[in-house]
């Protein structure tokens, strides 16, 4: 366990300006995990309010997952609100880990797994299954200890129901509450049942050789490792750089999809070999480090606390947890006897056979985790930084460890005040799964391209979700969050309340549509409208301006701010437009517009951007031309048959003869594009189901044309996506896409309906079974009831009187037959007479 004795060193705050200076800085306050309290925010270069950060970026030999995510979205948003609202020249680094125990050995196991896939294809299957029953025995000796080490795979899932049923039912081993570790147990029983069952289908010919190498990679790639991993030729880096390479470029795809900016400056650790080297020179030079006999170099704890400097400034409780420490050094780092403390670091590894190397004056090795932020940042931003920030799992040790070697590389021992390298620690919290961190480890992640491309989240409602949750608080992944995040992007989208009170069309209908109906002010009234500062005022507009303000202030308090901007929206909807001005109703929507942008929820958007609304209210410009006659024609379709007691047909032709593209004459085309074509022809069904319509007079044909105009709104545009908001007060009807809110509406809608209809059939069923039998039981005489084999003796209306073995009936059971017998003759005088036979 961690111990809490420990506190946190003293914080120097960096120099404030004097009021002499006449510097305007906002009143911002960052939680700082150097104090673990807010803390006034104040850049070294306050005179030109110029910021320096340096973010820990990915370490790429996977796909990014939404845990990552939630680190890189949520370290957006706050970047987006230091430049573009409080406007701070903010110079970005981010750098790229491509070099490290994890990508050496993902890089060999790729390198080895293609190399067995060729073998097996050339000597047979039966290699295959020899060396996946030792790889699966290997597999499970070191990661699930309590299954027998000579187990058969056809065993494997009886042994595990066996010794690993309290893990299975949702509890920890030694009976407390389950955690990461019993998580971890979940994972590896899961890959060991996939490739167990995945050799017994092999033996038997019934799984295709590609499915079989997926599921049993897992436990193949670490037993290929351990056999034959330090015999690759690691001088040929191209065997690990293909991989970082490959994730890299998939890992900007990702966070660009999720609308996160690129940074300033991209650091790469193969790129800063000679660097790294110079640093760990220095830190030596000064002091504290050394080197051991094998080549590798440590960082001396002791030597550095001795000097007046505090090692472990954000977790000091941690520093002596042995599993952190470990995993901050690596899987791949050998132990030694010659560390002076358990708790020191490496700060340069000496290679071993099949790990990649760089030249330096201790023998050949490469840099330790640590060093690459500290060398890097260095390079990048110099001796003190404003901001550094990274994944709250990073605080301890590598945070902690990037801050001891930095300090060590920049102190002056002449000066007796430790160095303070960072002034600013920001930590992003976890993204958590069902009580878990989701981590690549766990493999309990789903990454962001299979997010996105299966549509669980979109960009926005992704960013919407970590804006309401808070940029340092864990975020637990519920339904609830889910529908949280939903209700917000509804309200600024499609707002309705209380949406679970309501139907699907009166909610579709009835939308108060907050952005549409503000981009049809502007369309309708603004285009000719001078603007008058002075009638731009309207005090919920001025109170949410301040309640943001105030919020962000707040260590960039995203969940106030979001909670002020929904109140703003409510304060509208409800508001009596008549006696707003324009200028208030186009100052709201564009000062949310500016709001929902600097949070990066409108694509490539910008604060100072002056349109209304964020993509995904409007349609494509090419559809516009069809859409808009489509929309017009129904319009013009629903006001007639409404207001007509009569269709006139000649006139409905007249109608379906003059339906062009807007901006075209009859029969012309706007826009002869392949992705036009689809509301080219839906135009024509529209003018052809129109002039359909109009062949015979129907009496009906009022009826028949609105059915006609629902048809269109709820069947054919909605098939393309799009829908028609019609509105009251007579203006032309709304076009907009559909939305994904807008189809699960739909969807409960028609599962409602669909529950409905079949409680109908169940509710017929159920009376057409009674009415059978109640049918069946008219048809039995009342003096035939009793002719069985149960009794031996009646009376002349055929009640019984004694039974099978010839004793006589009780009198108490002689009245309940009796009972009985009255029961039946009702009803089957009943069924004689409904059937014309009169009574018996």
């Amino acid at each position: 366990m961690a111990s809490q004795a420990r506190q946190q060193p003293h914080w120097q705050p960096p120099p404030s300006p004097s009021p002499e200076d006449h510097i305007k800085l906002p009143p911002l306050t960052i939680w700082n995990s150097l104090t673990r309290s807010k803390t006034p925010f104040i850049p070294l270069d306050w005179k030109n309010k110029r910021v320096t950060w340096y973010v820990c970026g990915p370490t790429v030999y996977d796909d990014a997952h939404l845990g990552h995510a939630r680190n890189y979205v949520s370290t957006d948003i706050i970047r987006r609100i230091m430049k573009d609202y409080f406007k701070f020249d903010v110079k970005f680094v981010m750098n790229i880990t491509d070099v490290d125990d994890k990508i050496i050995v993902r890089g060999r196991q790729q390198h080895l797994l293609e190399e067995f896939n060729d073998t097996a294809r050339r000597k047979g299957t039966a290699s295959v299954e020899d060396t996946c029953l030792a790889a699966l025995k290997a597999y499970i000796a070191k990661n699930l200890p309590l299954l027998p080490k000579d187990i058969d795979p056809q065993d494997v899932s009886k042994q595990i129901d066996k010794n690993y049923d309290l893990i299975l039912n949702g509890k920890a081993l030694d009976g407390g509450a389950p955690g990461d570790k019993e998580a971890k147990i979940k994972m590896h029983i899961k890959t060991v049942l996939v490739a167990s069952a995945a050799m017994v289908s092999l033996k038997t010919g019934s799984i295709p050789q590609e499915d079989f190498n997926s599921q049993v990679q897992d436990i193949l790639l670490p037993y290929l490792d351990s056999l034959y991993g330090s015999t690759i030729n690691a001088n040929d880096h191209s065997i690990f750089t293909k991989l970082t390479k490959k994730f890299e470029d998939r890992f900007m795809e990702d966070v660009r999809a999720l609308n996160c900016v690129d940074p300033d400056v991209v650091t790469r650790v193969t790129e800063y070999g000679q660097q790294i080297v110079d640093f760990v020179e220095k830190v030596e030079k000064n002091g504290f480090a050394y080197r051991t006999s094998d080549g590798s170099v440590y960082f001396d704890i002791e030597a550095f606390e001795t000097a007046n400097n505090s090692y472990a400034r954000l977790e000091p409780w941690n520093r002596n947890d042995k599993d952190l420490q470990a995993d901050g050094e690596g899987a791949l780092t050998k132990k030694t006897s010659e560390k002076r403390s358990d708790a020191d670091f490496a700060l340069w590894k000496s290679s071993k056979p099949g790990e990649p190397s760089w030249p330096s004056p201790w023998g050949n090795g490469r840099p330790g985790w640590h060093i690459e932020c500290s060398a890097m940042a260095s390079d990048k931003l110099g001796s003190q930084i404003d901001i550094h920030s990274g994944g709250v799992d990073l605080a301890f040790p590598h945070h902690d460890n990037e801050l001891a070697q930095s300090e060590a590389y920049w102190c002056d021992k002449a000066h007796p005040i430790q160095h303070q390298w960072v002034n600013y620690f920001l930590h992003m919290g976890h993204l958590s799964i069902q009580g878990s961190k989701m981590s690549k480890s766990l493999k309990n992640f789903t990454t962001i391209r299979e997010a996105l491309g299966r549509g669980d989240w979109t960009p926005r409602g992704l960013r919407i979700v970590f804006l309401l949750g808070g940029w340092r608080e864990g975020i637990e992944i519920t339904d609830d969050l889910v529908k949280e995040g939903s209700s917000w992007e509804d309200k600024v989208n499609v707002s309705v309340e209380p949406l679970e009170l309501l139907s699907y069309r009166f909610r579709i209908d009835n939308a108060q549509n907050f952005f549409l109906k503000m981009t049809d002010i502007v369309d309708k009234q603004a285009s000719n409208h001078q603007a008058d500062p002075e009638q731009a005022t309207w005090p919920p507009l001025q109170k949410a301006k301040t309640d943001i303000f105030d919020a962000l202030c707040d260590s960039f308090n995203t969940p106030s701010a979001m909670r002020a901007i929904s109140e703003l929206i409510s304060d509208y909807n409800s508001a009596d437009k008549g006696a707003l001005t324009i200028d208030q109703q186009l100052a709201t929507g564009r000062w949310v517009t500016s709001i929902v942008n600097m949070f990066g929820l409108n694509g490539l958007a910008t604060i100072s951007d002056s349109s209304i609304g964020w993509s995904g209210i409007d349609i494509p410009e090419y559809t516009k031309p069809y859409l808009t006659s489509i929309s017009r024609l129904r319009d013009t379709l629903r006001q007639q048959a409404r207001s007509s007691s009569h269709l006139d047909p000649e006139r409905l032709k007249h109608i379906a003869a003059s339906v062009s593209p807007e901006g075209g004459s009859s029969g012309s085309s706007v826009d002869a594009s392949a992705a036009a074509l689809p509301y080219q022809q839906l135009l024509s069904t529209v003018r052809s189901e129109l002039s359909t319509l109009t062949l015979n007079p129907y009496p009906s044909l009022n009826q028949d044309v609105l059915q006609l105009c629902d048809r269109i709104r709820d069947v054919h545009l909605w098939d393309i996506g799009i829908y028609l908001e019609d509105r009251a007060d007579g203006a032309p009807s709304l076009i907009r896409p559909v939305t994904k809110e807008l189809r699960t509406l739909k969807a409960n809608e028609k599962a409602q309906q669909s529950a409905k209809e079949e409680a109908k059939k169940v509710a017929l069923a159920e009376r057409e079974k009674a009415e059978k039998a109640k049918e069946e039981k008219g048809r039995v005489s009342h003096l035939d009831m009793f002719q069985t084999e149960e009794w031996s003796a009646w009376d002349e209306d055929g009640v019984p009187v004694k039974d099978k073995e010839g004793v006589e009936v009780t009198k108490s059971r002689g009245k309940k037959l009796r009972k009985e017998w009255e029961r039946q003759r009702k009803v089957h005088e009943a069924w004689r007479e409904a059937n014309g036979m009169g009574a018996s």
